[in-house]
């Protein structure tokens, strides 16, 4: 249920084949309904994109509207779109601020976004943002993990000497950056 905060948010989310001009396409659309974006993010994943925006609906423009006009757009032909109310609150809290930006990359293994996110999570670190891309390298593929989190002050050292020492044992290299 929708409370004063959250009323006429919607989450607009869309998942398509990648192409040129998805996000002018979504965005311009959005704009021109006199629809505001809130926390926004765009990826693509493998050969698909995903978009996803927390909006700002005017009044009388309801979420069926919104879904009913984007997936209309040639930009989104055979996505798949979903627009819903937003029940969160649309103001970050305390643990989505980034403090560190971590990235970890090499060899891809099975289980290692699970066995880096644990670390985070025992040392009470919110995971704010996740990246992982496989990218052509001249010895052939290389895994990249990007984690935007949050670190109590008191247990970065400590979390990420951790984190990085993990990723040493597997044979990976770490760079991490306070913000």
């Amino acid at each position: 249920m929708a409370t004063d905060s959250t009323d006429g948010l919607a989450l607009v989310s869309t998942f398509c084949p990648d192409r040129v001009g998805l996000v002018s396409g979504i965005t311009s659309h959005l704009f021109d309904q006199g629809i505001n974006l809130r926390d926004a993010t765009f990826a693509s994943l493998g050969s698909g994109a995903e978009f996803s925006a927390v909006c700002e609906l005017p009044a009388g423009l309801t979420v069926a509207e919104v879904q009913a006009s984007l997936s209309s757009l040639p930009v989104l032909a055979g996505a798949e779109v979903k627009v819903t109310p937003f029940a969160f609150d649309p103001q970050p809290g305390p643990q989505a601020m980034v403090t560190h930006r971590v990235e970890v990359s090499g060899g891809d293994q099975p289980g290692l976004v699970a066995r880096l996110s644990e670390i985070f999570t025992q040392f009470d670190a919110n995971i704010v943002r996740l990246d992982a891309q496989t990218l052509p390298d001249r010895a052939g593929e290389r895994y990249v993990l990007r984690f935007s989190v949050s670190i109590p002050s008191e247990r970065a050292e400590v979390c990420l000497s951790a984190v990085a020492n993990t990723a040493e044992t597997l044979g990976l290299t770490c760079r991490t950056e306070a913000l």
